[in-house]
């Protein structure tokens, strides 16, 4: 079953093993980017996804089974972003 929660801020979405589904980018604007790491807390170590521009009314969403992370899935964001995160 997969879960969704809305983040608007630099978050610890999971703080254990699970799937990274996608993620909807409802707000993005003073050159926002988001950067996910495979973590359970604020390290930054182990980058999921790099550095990227979102781009506002977009879906990122990764076929099959998604990308599994070991520790956990902890979202940096910089600037204006607002994205609903979906995970298992």
């Amino acid at each position: 079953m997969a879960y969704s929660k809305v983040i608007s801020a630099t978050a610890n979405v999971k703080p254990s093993a699970g799937k990274l589904r996608g993620f909807f980018c409802s707000a993005a604007s003073s050159t926002p980017t988001v950067t996910i790491y495979n973590s359970a807390a604020a390290t930054t170590t182990k980058k999921v996804i790099d550095t990227f521009t979102p781009v506002a009314g977009t879906n990122y969403f990764f076929p099959g089974d998604g990308i599994w992370c070991d520790d956990g899935i902890y979202v940096v964001i910089a600037n204006t972003v607002t994205l609903s995160v979906i995970y298992e």
